[in-house]
This record gives C-alpha cells, structure tokens and sequence, in this order.
C-alpha cells in the first residue's frame, strides 16, 4: 500500500514542528517531503504526526489477573478476551509493545501476520518466579490456578540447575525476552512487594542462559535488595524500582540499567485501593508503593536512570498506556523527553531503534497523528478522540480524520 501522510510532523530529537509528507510504500518510510504528487494523501492538516509509541510493559493476554476468571472460563474464551485488550492497545496509538508475561508465540505470530488487529510485539512468554513468589499462582488454599498448556510453560523454579532449565524453556518456547519476579508485588497474596525473590546466584544463572542466545532479561523488581541483586547480576531492565535508592540509582545510570517505572499501574492501583476495589492483600501493599513510588522515580530520573514507557497494563485496564507519559513529565522530564522514552528510547531499550521508534527514511512506517501537539498537551495525549490515525507496518488501523 502506498501513501502518504500530510501535517505538522514532530521531530522528536528538537521538538520542532513543519507541514510535511510522510510516503509510505509497503511498509515502510521512504520519504519526508514538502510536496508529493501522484499518490493518496491521507490529509491531517493541523494534525500532528508522530512515531507509534512503545510500552515496554504490557500483559495483553490478562484484563486484572481476576481470580475467577482462572477458574471459571474456557481457555478458549481468555484468547479472545485477549483480542480486544490487543485491539484497545494499538488503537491508543502503541504500535509495539514488550510483553512481560502470557502472551505466547502464537499470539505474536498472529501479530506479525496481521490475522489479529494488535501491537508488534516482544514476548517473555511466562516470568520466572520462585516457589510461593510473585509469579506463583498457587492459593492458600492450595489450589494452584496456574494456567498453562503447550506454548505456555511453568515459570516457578528454585535453584540453579532448576532456573537454568525453566530460562532454556521459556527460550524454546519463543521468548525474546527472559522476565524474572525478583521481589513480591502487590497483586500476589502470598508476598509482600519488598520480599527479595530469587539468589543473587540464581539471577546471574538466568542472565547467562539468556545472554547465550543472545537475549536480555527485565526484572519485576519492587525491593532494594531485590533491585540490588538484579543489577549485580546483569539484567537489562528493572521493573518498577520501587524502593530504589540513590547510591543504587547511580549504579544502574553507570551501567546503563534501564528503569520502566510503570506509573500508571502505581497510581490506579491506588485509586482503587482506596476505593476497596482491589483484593483486600493487596489494597495495603498498592497505597504504600504509591506512597514512595513517585519520589523515587523524581531522584532516579536526576541521577541520570535512563528512564523509558511502561504501563503494566493487563494488570489495569488496557488503552490508557499514553497516560504514562504525562506521569513521567512528574519526574523532571520535558514532554519531549517524554515523547522520547515512548519511542526512539524505547525501541533502543528493545534493540530495534533501527527498525522503529522514529519516523525516518527507511524504517517501518509506524505512525500515529494526534489533535494536539504533546509538546504542549502532553496530558491530552490519552484522551479519547485525540489519537485520530494509526498506522503499522504502513497499514491503516485507525482513520478518524475528517477528509
């Protein structure tokens, strides 16, 4: 399909804005223009042109990790759940995601062949968890609500040999990307968000399987301790950083630790806890992380974390995730270098900053158009009817402009 985008196209590196073409011809950016001839012009005059944004944590398989729904509904009926969690996703303008738990290979081969209306995807397939840690899904009761089938291995392991074994599993099974509950979390009944989770040993086991196949591996990490011992052992990415400090903080900046602060799952959690609406085991733990969360995330971003998009929706609801941007503008950071850790920087942090994350000649052509300017209305970017076109892998899935 060839076309081209005319509006007010962000340069995401200066902030500054120009009427422009943008061609796309199958599939990708092949020019940037000040006038075009002989193609379709999708006309977004006075619109804004932009990059698909990136959120570096999602569940797009999940709609709250409801209890009930484990034990009641046909797994069938949890696939297609899934599509419109998918569908919300990409049509508030997230061309791609990393998803950090549940999202098997099928699901992103169906992404990648366009069979289903979804992000471009990196899987983790399933997070590694400890007996009785965040990942574990066994009751009190006893009753293991876990689910699994062929694709979706067991994530829970304990030991060297045991978490080299699951981290070689979860690789056949397709990951790009190896996830690890290094501490508790807030949505598990069984632990607290400040529990250190797994060895330093055993970390340093998954990094190296991982690092064999060349792959990263991103870390649920609410507790000190647990961030500490993440970072010692070479992951890629930490998770929430709840509880960081600043001398840890500088340590992740020196070694080039990327932070996914995850602050809209942080403040709706919150929300509503204090509205009850959460399980009671976790409306105390979701009140305290918001309560240090935001400070914490203000010292890493000035001792220079770099900091990048992730919404951890699955765990909210899903078509919120540019919300996060304007919670990152609460750090320190201008809308611009917000804008940036929703796209150019996240797609580095996914190593693909040479396929997507800037619209440029030659890259895919994703591409969204907006009713406002985020550098001026970052906080509008998330209402609904302000993302009005969305284009991935130069295909139309959202077109609410008036010709």
């Amino acid at each position: 399909m060839r076309f081209a985008v005319k509006g007010e196209f962000l340069d995401i590196y200066s902030g500054e804005h120009e009427r422009r073409y943008v061609l796309v011809d199958k599939g990708r950016i092949t020019a940037i223009e000040s006038s075009v001839t002989g193609v379709e012009v999708i006309d977004a005059s006075d619109k804004f042109i932009l990059p698909g944004f990136i959120d570096l944590h999602t569940h797009l398989m999940e709609d709250g990790f409801r209890t009930e729904s484990k034990l009641e509904d046909p797994l069938s009926l949890y696939f297609y759940g899934a599509l419109d969690n998918m569908r919300a996703t990409l049509q508030a303008g997230v061309t791609t995601v990393r998803d950090a738990g549940l999202a098997d290979l099928g699901v992103k081969m169906a992404s990648d062949r366009h069979i289903i209306q979804a992000p471009r995807m990196q899987i983790s397939v399933t997070p590694l968890s400890i007996t009785g840690g965040h990942f574990d899904f066994h009751t009190r009761s006893g009753l293991n609500i876990e689910r699994r089938y062929r694709g979706l291995p067991s994530g829970i392991c304990d030991g060297i040999p045991s978490v080299r074994k699951r981290t070689r599993e979860v690789l056949r099974a397709g990951a790009d990307v190896v996830k690890v509950m290094a501490t508790g979390g807030v949505m598990s009944s069984t632990d607290r968000p400040s529990d250190t989770q797994f060895t330093p040993s055993e970390l340093a086991a998954i990094v190296e399987e991982a690092s064999f196949r060349g792959k990263n591996v991103m870390v649920h990490a609410h507790g000190l301790q647990g961030i500490k011992n993440s970072i010692k052992a070479g992951v890629h990415s930490v998770e929430h950083g709840t509880y960081l400090d600043k001398r840890t903080a500088r340590l992740m900046a020196e070694r080039g630790v990327y932070l996914v602060p995850t602050f809209l799952v942080t403040r709706l959690n919150n929300d509503k806890a204090l509205r009850g609406e959460l399980a009671e085991y976790s409306r105390r733990d979701a009140i305290e992380v918001a309560e240090v969360h935001r400070e914490n995330m203000e010292m890493a971003y000035n001792e220079g974390v770099r900091m990048v998009m992730g919404t951890d929706s699955g765990v909210v609801e899903h078509g919120m995730n540019l919300l996060e941007l304007s919670y990152l503008t609460e750090t320190g950071m201008e809308p611009l270098e917000a804008i940036r850790a929703g796209t150019i920087h996240a797609a580095e942090c996914m190593g693909w900053e040479d396929r997507i994350g800037s619209i440029e000649k030659g890259k895919i052509a994703d591409i969204v158009v907006t009713e406002v300017n985020p550098v001026e209305e970052i906080d509008e970017l998330s209402r609904p009817g302000n993302v009005l076109l969305v284009v991935r892998d130069g295909i139309i899935y959202r077109d609410e402009l008036v010709y």
